[in-house]
């Protein structure tokens, strides 16, 4: 229960209201082994998972057969929520227990009469929707950006807005290289040249932008 309390989907709510909600609706509590397929790629997503003990991993399947990590997913998150609802709702990915793991399944006729039940959890369900949409958004327009100094000044307009001042950039360039899809060493080169050029002036996290116009010409090339 304190779990579930402190899961995203269930944030204001109260330990009273849960134990209510929870006594009218069905679910399961399902446990797995380690290295045990939870989810495949291409399923139907029919129950909304949370994690209430271990960890688990999304993986996808290269076409030479290579498992590629996405993430780790740990308590309390919902696991690929997005895919609840929708025509194409299938699970995008593998998920396979990292070690024994437990899971509260929530059917999808449990998750509408949740809605129904709780404007709380509504909210919070389509803000948790909707912020994965927005960084998918994101995702998508820095792919469409061809250098990484074009996906740099995107990123470093966005955060400044329509200020010319100090930046203190929220992450690591290991983060930064991650959602650029890039080499952290690439990265690191594509900084020092703009630095270099006086279209910025980068110390470690602090970035202060020297010539907004030429900033700007990065993202037409």
């Amino acid at each position: 229960m304190k779990i579930l309390l402190n899961c995203p989907l269930f944030k204001g709510i109260t330990y009273g209201d849960m134990v209510h909600i929870l006594d009218e609706i069905p679910y399961q509590i399902k446990k797995y082994g380690k290295g045990q397929m939870i989810a495949q790629s291409g399923d139907e997503c029919r129950s909304l998972m949370i994690m209430l003990k271990g960890s688990v991993k999304g993986e996808m399947i290269d076409y030479s057969g290579k498992a590629i990590k996405i993430e780790d997913i740990e308590p309390p998150k919902p696991l690929a929520i997005a895919f609840l609802f929708g025509e194409n709702n299938r699970c995008p990915v593998n998920v396979v227990a990292n070690n024994e793991a437990e899971l509260l399944l929530l059917p999808k006729t449990s998750v509408i009469s949740l809605m129904q039940r709780s404007d709380i959890f509504l909210s919070n369900f389509m803000n948790i929707i909707s912020s994965k949409t927005q960084f998918l958004s994101d995702k998508i327009r820095f792919l469409s950006f061809q250098t990484i100094r074009g996906k740099i000044a995107h990123y470093l307009l966005q955060l400044s807005g329509s200020v010319d001042g100090e930046l203190i950039l929220p992450k690591s360039q290991e983060e930064l290289a991650n959602m650029f899809g890039v080499a952290r060493p690439s990265l690191g080169r594509a900084l020092r040249d703009l630095h270099n050029e006086n279209i910025i002036e980068a110390r470690g996290k602090s970035v202060k932008i020297m010539n907004r116009e030429a900033l700007i010409q990065q993202l037409k090339k």
